[in-house]
């Protein structure tokens, strides 16, 4: 019934449209065509012609001079080779043969005589070569008037271009969104204020004009707006902010117009733009000039969001990768009035999404998906996404119905680091010197007192790195001290020490190690106040500027002799992280030999191997007391006892254990500027270096092969130092050796260094160093 009510509408649009009028005037012209022309005229050549006059057999003839033609009325059937062409035929002639055709004509004496005729033009062959242009002129434009009304029509610049979700049938609610539970809360507000706005206004509260939802890429921020927009059940306007950009002036401005315009109509709903910072960057900002398209079309927003009324339930929800580049008018509170972070999940939500993603999956009963969220700091959740994906892939690759452990664990390893490099052949030379690389990482990383267990080290090639460590973290962490700094300056020394003491003659593969190591050690000194020289004093301004042109004319706030004695201090760690890691390798050879030959032997090992090779190892004695000035007393008095802690009176379902909110004194929790921004009074997080002790997939450095990206990606080509610290506590790529450059006989590199872990949050308090630390060359 729905397809013949649908067949029907369609013959209407048809019958309605230019193209049934086109259609009819071919067909006019057609046989128009067909009566003008010598129908019922059999063609013959002209020789036969001339001979049927010669032979007396014509009863009539007709001399067409325009056309050269000859038209025959036969005294009876005309047949050549058992063909028959009738008793009316026709022949042409050239012109210089009219006179010979003339005069056979004459000869021939037809009995009904014959005639010359010069044609003229008849009165339907005028009608038609006139009036049939002008009605095609007029189907056309009549075509092109009918698109201009409707959204995607041709001259539809200004109509709003936003989807109206079905809210009949959501592909997505709020059960299949997990690891934000805060961000989720506070979207369910904005849901149940839609539906029962009365319980709100009792209280005097008003309902929230914006809601900008920020963070990091692959952590849901989209996920949450459609699940929104499937629990609403009420209209939901959808629209990318690129989609206001046009190359017709002044387009922008009216689709946002449009749009604002659609959604009063039919209130209540909710307005959702994603990456707003297409339209929404601050005015004013680079070298252009400060009236252009993009800047009308957000003044033009602000006003619209301004022009709300208070009772007309209309929400906008945005959503940017970028809060540092919206215009400050954009964010003030009456506008975006809620501003929701949403991060990388810790581990109990890392749980959780795997949970929701294994749906539809069928997983072995060795493959425990808390042991998998627990190697898996610092992804988010399009990461963890990919990671069930890539295991599910490498089952059905094997022809097997099961998704076992082992393609669980190759899929983590395949996101850190990219795929394994089965077809790639090292000499021994290369093998070995790339076994006391990555062993020199992991005994560095053994030895030092502040770094977590090595859970893995390879020396098989996978993406571009020909080996690497992994460092996991026992938990996660939002903050990280002078110690594990220090110790993570060791750990990125490791393998070139371990080249140095074996054999003499370090490789390149060291080079992305020294530039990630000299990036702790310079942001120690410049920004932690972390050095006795330069105090507690933060040198220069960051060099994140997202507009070109924006900082020109401001000078720097160091003297040179500030930059000496920062040079010096960054020297001076690193020379200390040096000197710890000679001692740790020095001290513990027999277990570096043992390691080494290990790997010689079985190419990869696990935790529990390591751990067994380990036992002897000697520790590093702890550092002395460090107090930024030496003449500042050491206090013996410790900190006080933890307490338990208490239940917020706010959210009375939270168990004591659980975590608690940031306070005046405390460390913060993470914040609005990402993991770990501190509370009054608080410790703020660090922000992760170079590679940590402990190594998750390193990429390689960029002479061989280029840095990595940050979060769990493949390294780049090429030996690389040691693994660089993952950026929020996510897992550093495992340290990697990458090949060797085609310059000379090079022994091969220390294995490329992973993709940084985690991927970075909004500007702001300095993300924790922390999560695996990625593998190192």
């Amino acid at each position: 019934m729905a397809e013949t009510k649908k067949s029907g509408t369609d013959v209407k649009k048809l019958a309605r449209g230019p193209l049934i009028w086109i259609i009819l005037a071919i067909i006019i012209v057609s046989f128009g065509t067909m009566l003008l022309s010598g129908g019922g005229f059999q063609r013959i050549d002209t020789d036969q012609g001339l001979k049927l006059l010669s032979d007396g057999k014509v009863e009539q003839a007709k001399i067409v001079d325009n056309d050269q033609r000859v038209d025959l009325v036969l005294t009876e059937d005309f047949t050549v080779d058992d063909r028959e062409y009738g008793t009316q035929v026709q022949f042409y002639y050239v012109e210089p043969r009219g006179e010979a055709v003339v005069e056979a004509v004459e000869q021939a004496a037809p009995e009904q005589g014959y005639t010359d005729e010069v044609p003229r033009q008849s009165w339907l062959t005028t009608l038609l070569l006139n009036i049939v242009p002008f009605i095609i002129i007029i189907a056309i434009f009549w075509f092109l008037l009918s698109q201009m009304g409707g959204g995607g029509k041709i001259m539809s610049f200004g109509k709003s271009r936003a989807k109206l979700v079905n809210k009949e049938n959501p592909d997505v609610t709020f059960a299949d969104v997990a690891g934000v539970d805060e961000a989720l809360e506070e979207l369910e507000e904005i849901k149940e204020f839609l539906a029962e706005p009365k319980k709100f206004q009792d209280v005097g509260a008003k309902i929230p004009k914006g809601v900008l939802l920020y963070g990091s890429p692959g952590t849901g921020k989209t996920l949450l707006a459609r699940a929104v927009a499937g629990e609403a059940g009420v209209p939901f306007y959808s629209i990318s902010g690129s989609d206001f950009v046009e190359m017709y002036v002044g387009v922008g401005a009216s689709r946002v117009r449009d749009l604002f315009e659609q959604a009063k109509n039919n209130s209540p709903c909710i307005i959702f733009i994603d990456e707003i910072d297409a339209v929404g960057r601050q005015r004013g900002a680079g070298m252009g000039g400060g009236h252009d398209e993009r800047e009308q079309t957000l003044n033009q927003l602000l006003v619209e969001m301004d022009g709300f009324d208070a009772t007309s339930n209309v929400i906008l929800i945005a959503a940017t990768n970028r809060p540092d580049v919206l215009d400050p008018a954009l964010l003030r509170p009456g506008r975006f009035d809620r501003q929701i972070s949403v991060e990388a999940p810790d581990m109990k939500g890392r749980q959780h999404i795997l949970e929701v993603h294994s749906r539809g999956k069928p997983l072995a009963p060795d493959v425990d998906l808390a042991m998998v969220a627990k190697r898996t700091p610092g992804f988010s959740g399009a990461d963890l996404a990919n990671v069930l994906n890539e295991a599910a892939l490498l089952t059905a690759r094997m022809n097997r119905t099961v998704i076992d452990k082992y393609a669980v664990d190759e899929a983590i390893d395949r996101v850190i680091a990219g795929p394994q490099k089965r077809t790639r052949l090292m000499n021994d030379k290369e093998r070995l010197v790339t076994a006391y690389h990555e062993g020199g990482h992991a005994l560095v990383a053994a030895a030092m007192n502040q770094t977590d267990p090595v859970t893995k080290v390879t020396i098989l090639p996978r993406g571009r790195a020909l080996g690497y460590t992994m460092v996991m973290p026992t938990e996660d962490k939002y903050s990280t001290t002078r110690n594990e700094l220090l110790d993570q300056l060791a750990y990125a020394m490791g393998g070139r020490v371990a080249e140095e003491i074996v054999f003499h003659d370090p490789t390149t593969g060291a080079s992305n190690d020294i530039e990630k190591a000299t990036g702790i050690a310079r942001k120690m000194v410049t920004q932690y106040g972390m050095s006795e020289k330069v105090g507690m004093v933060k040198v220069g301004e960051d060099n994140s500027e997202p507009f070109a042109g924006k900082g020109y004319g401001h000078g720097v706030d160091y003297s040179e002799d500030t930059i000496r004695v920062i040079d010096s201090e960054v020297r001076s760690l690193i020379d200390e992280a040096h000197a710890d890691a000679y001692w740790a390798l020095t001290t513990n050879r027999d277990v570096l030999d043992a390691l080494a030959h290990e790997l010689l032997e079985k190419e990869t090992l696990d935790q529990h191997e390591l751990a067994a090779i380990f036992a002897p190892v000697t520790k590093r004695p702890v550092r002395e007391v460090w107090l930024a000035n030496d003449d500042r007393p050491v206090s013996e008095r410790g900190p006080i006892p933890i307490p338990e802690r208490r239940l917020n009176p706010f959210e009375p379902e939270v168990m004591a254990g659980g975590s608690h909110a940031p306070g005046a004194g405390g460390q913060g929790g993470p914040g609005p500027d990402g993991p770990g921004a501190p509370g009054a009074g608080g410790q703020p997080p660090v922000q992760p270096g170079p590679t940590p002790p402990g190594a998750d997939p390193q990429p390689p450095h960029e002479g061989h092969g280029g840095v990595p990206p940050q979060g769990p990606t493949q390294p780049p080509a090429g030996p690389a130092g040691p693994g660089t610290v993952p950026p929020h506590g996510g897992p550093t790529p495992p340290d990697t050796q990458g090949p060797v450059p085609p310059q000379g006989p090079v022994p091969p590199q220390a294995g490329p260094q992973g993709p940084d872990a985690g991927p970075q949050g909004p500007q702001g308090p300095v993300p924790p160093e922390s999560g695996p630390q990625g593998p190192v060359h």
